[in-house]
């Protein structure tokens, strides 16, 4: 099931469970999602999508623990938020 979230950010915080996944979307320019590469419950720590495209993370990596994920949205090169996503357990 995908969760979204509204760049603006709405919401600041998104509860997802193992088989969720987060959608990220803006039209207002080039979108980039980054986490710490240390601390990040999916794949990959960066997405980035041209405006209008929406951008997907994936179910949770197998392994990731329950917690609170923290990540910066940019458009264009300016960071406009911080947010989290927070992982439940299954």
């Amino acid at each position: 099931m995908e969760k979204p979230v509204l760049i603006g950010v709405i919401p600041e915080a998104v509860v997802i469970g193992p088989r969720d996944q987060v959608v990220w979307y803006t039209d207002a320019g080039n979108l980039k999602i980054e986490f710490d590469p240390n601390r990040c419950p999916f794949s990959s720590n960066v997405y980035q999508a041209p405006a209008g495209i929406r951008v997907l993370s994936g179910t949770p990596r197998p392994g990731a623990k329950p917690g609170s994920y923290k990540y910066r949205v940019a458009i264009g090169e300016i960071v406009v938020a911080r947010a989290e996503v927070i992982l439940t357990e299954p």
